[in-house]
C-alpha cells in the first residue's frame, strides 16, 4: 500500500511527522481525504480533528484552523496551533468547554459570541481527540 507524508507544523513546532496511507480532514467546504498521488491543492481548515490513518490503525491530530497544501506525495497542515491526542489534558478541555458554554449563554456582544464559539469548537476538539 502506497503511502504519503503528513506534516502538520505549528509557528511553533514540527507537531507530526510521519507516512501515512490516508489522511482525513475538515475544509471549509466539507470534509476531505487524500490519497497518495491526490491532485494538488490549498484549503482553508477548519477547527477539528485530522485523522491519519496508517494501516488499520488511526491517529488523531487537534487541528485549531490553518491550511493544508497537499502535494503528489505529501500533504502539509499549516496550523495556528495543534496537538497530538497524548498532549492533550482532557479535563483542562472540558474545563474550557464549560466557560465557553456559559459565555454564550450569557449573550453579550457579537464579538464576545464569536470568541467564545472558538473557544467552545477549540475545546470540543481537543476532547475529542483527547479520548481516542
Amino acid at each position: 500500500m502506497s503511502t504519503l507524508r503528513l506534516e502538520i507544523v505549528t509557528p511553533e513546532r514540527k507537531v507530526y511527522d510521519k507516512d501515512v496511507n490516508m489522511v482525513v480532514v475538515k475544509g471549509v467546504g466539507g470534509d476531505l481525504g487524500i490519497l497518495p498521488h491526490h491532485v494538488p491543492m490549498v484549503t482553508p481548515l477548519k477547527v477539528a480533528p485530522v485523522k491519519a490513518k496508517i494501516g488499520n490503525a488511526e491517529e488523531f491530530i487537534a487541528v485549531h484552523g490553518g491550511f493544508m497544501e497537499v502535494r503528489k506525495d505529501k500533504v502539509v497542515i499549516l496550523a495556528e496551533s495543534a496537538e497530538l491526542g497524548s498532549d492533550i489534558d482532557v479535563i483542562r478541555a472540558e474545563q474550557a468547554k464549560e466557560r465557553a458554554q456559559h459565555r454564550l449563554n450569557e449573550k453579550q456582544s457579537e464579538i464576545d459570541h464569536k470568541r467564545a464559539e472558538a473557544a467552545l469548537q477549540r475545546a470540543l476538539t481537543r476532547i475529542q481527540v483527547g479520548g481516542h
